[in-house]
């Protein structure tokens, strides 16, 4: 660990003084003007907004309940909660997920925390339209369902983690209405997987007892019982392992401690983490984290990271007006309960060095209304270090643009750090809610790789007013894309790239030898102008060493068309229905 440094003295402080500051209990360091101020202190409580249960609370049923209704259709609130479970057994519980709240285990081990009872996340604050129920997650709990199946009827931004369902799960809502795609890690199904609606799914490091359908592009990395490859009929594209992953960091309980356990980096995962009891990993003292909650600011989070601590953001909303820096290797910045940080006066919201090891996890970035160059950044320009021992990593950080509030940014993560896992994102400028408009959430790109060796898995990107993904990195891989383009675009002219109709959703710059992707999809819906043309979903350079297999691109309801799947290659969609168009591999 890292130690808080000691700040340096100047020659005009005398031995008496020197040896009463050596005798101080309190840690000191130094301002940006070279005076001594306290240190930030590590540990403390985890604030209000984290809500920690054992079986002994009364009327758990009641707060869970309480939190869902002002939670329920909250899409762009201010509140933000997590619901904490000490390891036990509880009995008779159906814990409604809303907007902004996370629900888990203070286990090590799912198995340790046991709910009879369900999770559930169904649609009917949205007549049974599950497309929006976003921003939520479930992690590190073990469900014996009430009927035999749990329901979990998400769209983006809602991962699934470390759980184990003794029954099935059903990932569509009440009557079968629309769902957008979802993700899950690391987790056991014992019975079987229904998407059912589910347009798209990607489901890594896992086990399941079978998996019922799918509609467009169902992805699956190192998941034992998956369905073999089939893609396009049906559209399941299927990897034996998952080549490097790492699982995110989660509170947990050690007696009456609290920690952060830090699992260690699989290769070749296949199968769940946990299997044999207590994952690999380390667990990392609360003392060792700054505790971040409401009020606090960013000059006291980075002189924080700079005496040697962790950050563990409580649930709230943060507003900052500069820059969050992280240039210390292994860094642990974990938010609970989906933290929400939001950059006032168009400063980049995160900067990661070029060092090994950081960790970014359970973090939502908010654009505020002063455009900002960049959201947030891995690396700096020109990155070089090689990480691949110990690579930096995103797990479930989000970005939104607009929704919530006017917000603009130019390109939303920029990733210039080789060797960066990018583990379950979804980066979205806003189609619906308030501050939104085709030059009002102004965002042209979404996610920008500089990086060699970058792994993308779980790459959710949607609706940027030009590209929603660049690559320039070398040896990159994405396994799972999916995206939708801008819903809200005028008219062709304004989407017109030189010669090109549209701008790809995903580009692979012409500079790159080898690229590989599976499992990606990018679907159309111009709704203000149906005529426009796209000409391709994707766009890469030809090349013996850029591959990409089960590519698809969609037109819903005929409001749009692609020309093209890749490049010039497949068929178009046409006509006034959802028409989806397949291109198995390319080259």
């Amino acid at each position: 660990m890292h130690a808080p440094p000691t700040a340096p003295r100047t020659r005009a402080l005398g031995f008496a003084a020197l040896a009463v500051a050596m005798l101080m209990s309190v840690p000191t360091a130094q301002t940006a003007f070279g005076e001594e101020a306290k240190a930030v202190p590590g540990g403390g409580d985890l604030g209000p907004n984290v809500h920690v249960f054992d079986p002994s609370t009364p009327d758990i049923q009641g707060k869970v309940d309480e939190i869902f209704k002002k939670q329920e259709s909250a899409q762009f609130g201010l509140d933000r909660h997590a619901l904490m479970f000490k390891p036990g057994t509880y009995d008779d519980i159906n814990a409604q997920i809303g907007f902004y709240t996370q629900i888990a285990g203070l286990g090590l081990n799912p198995n340790d925390t046991t709910f009879n009872g369900d999770v559930t996340v169904d649609a009917g604050w949205f007549d049974g339209n599950a497309t929006q129920n976003f921003w939520r997650s479930a992690e590190n709990l073990t469900l014996n369902p009430v009927s035999g199946t749990n329901r979990w009827a998400v769209s983006q931004a809602a991962p699934f983690r470390r759980m184990h369902v003794k029954g099935g799960l059903n990932l569509a809502p009440d009557g079968y209405g629309w769902a957008s795609g979802g993700y899950i890690a690391d987790s056991r199904i014992d019975g079987e997987v229904g998407p059912y609606s589910q347009q798209q799914w990607y489901t890594r490091d896992s086990s399941v007892g079978g998996w019922v359908n799918g509609v467009w592009n169902m992805t699956f990395s190192g998941v034992e019982g998956a369905p073999a490859n089939s893609f396009p009929e049906p559209p399941y594209t299927t990897l034996e392992t998952t080549p490097i992953s790492r699982e995110k960091p989660f509170l947990h309980l050690d007696g009456d401690d609290y920690k952060v356990f830090v699992p260690e980096k699989r290769e070749n995962a296949r199968g769940v983490s946990w299997a044999n009891g207590t994952p690999a990993g380390e667990s990392i003292p609360l003392d060792q984290f700054y505790v971040v909650k409401e009020g606090a600011d960013a000059a006291t989070i980075n002189a924080a990271v700079e005496q040697g601590l962790h950050l563990l953001f409580t649930p709230g909303v943060y507003h900052i007006d500069e820059t969050i820096n992280i240039d210390r290797a292994d860094t642990v910045a974990l938010g609970l309960g989906l933290a929400t940080i939001i950059p006032d006066n168009g400063v980049t919201a995160i900067k990661v060095g070029d060092v090994d090891g950081v960790k970014l996890a359970g973090l939502l970035v908010d654009a505020g209304p002063v455009n900002s160059e960049t959201l947030i950044e891995v690396g700096p320009e020109n990155a070089s270090a090689d990480h691949a021992a110990n690579p930096t990593s995103l797990q479930d950080v989000f970005v939104r643009i607009g929704g919530a509030g006017p917000g603009k940014a130019t390109t939303s993560i920029v990733v210039n750090s080789d060797d960066t896992i990018i583990d379950h994102t979804w980066v979205w400028r806003a189609d619906h809610g308030e501050g939104w408009g085709w030059e009002t959430n102004r965002a042209d790109y979404g996610v920008r790789v500089n990086g060699d060796d970058v792994l993308a898995t779980g790459l959710f990107v949607e609706h940027f007013n030009k590209y929603d993904v660049e690559w320039y990195g070398e040896r990159g891989r994405t396994i799972f894309f999916q995206n939708e383009k801008a819903y809200d675009a005028p008219n062709q002219e304004a989407i017109q790239n030189g010669d090109t109709k549209g701008y790809a959703a995903y580009r692979v710059d012409d500079s790159v030898e080898q690229h590989e992707g599976w499992g990606m999809g990018s679907y159309c819906y111009y709704n203000v102008d149906p005529t426009i043309i796209q000409e391709h979903g994707f766009k890469a350079p030809v090349k013996p060493g850029v591959k990409f297999h089960s590519l698809n691109v969609v037109s819903l309801g005929g409001n749009g068309q692609y020309e093209h799947v890749i490049n010039d290659v497949g068929s178009p969609t046409s006509g006034t229905e959802t028409v989806p168009s397949q291109v198995v591999n390319f080259p």
